[in-house]
């Protein structure tokens, strides 16, 4: 499974069914993620442009990208979606391939 960051901004919609009820991120788009093959690592709520970040592990870019454009077209949320590379996985990956000859 690979890593990705949501920055969520919360629609109007969305900003309604959360005040009208805290829980709906975990009840209902938490769920949703899993439903659709991703799993939430973990979230924070943020200050400024941004209202969440979700961590979440998806098996491939298409599947996080599906994730989502689903969660997007809930009309409650639109997501900016990362892929996240583990440092350690990229630092393996730089002492293992090499330095190009120019």
């Amino acid at each position: 499974m690979a890593y990705y960051l949501q920055l969520v901004v919360l629609t109007d919609k969305g900003r309604k069914n959360f005040d009208d009820n805290p829980d709906w991120i975990r009840e209902e788009l938490d769920k949703e993620i899993e439903l659709l093959g991703g799993k939430v690592v973990t979230q924070y709520a943020l200050l400024g442009q941004y209202d969440f970040i979700n961590i979440i592990e998806a098996p491939s870019d298409e599947a996080a990208a599906r994730i989502a454009i689903k969660l997007s077209a809930t009309g409650t949320v639109n997501p900016t979606t990362l892929a996240a590379i583990p440092l350690e996985n990229l630092v393996k990956t730089l002492k293992t391939s090499g330095r190009p000859e120019w």
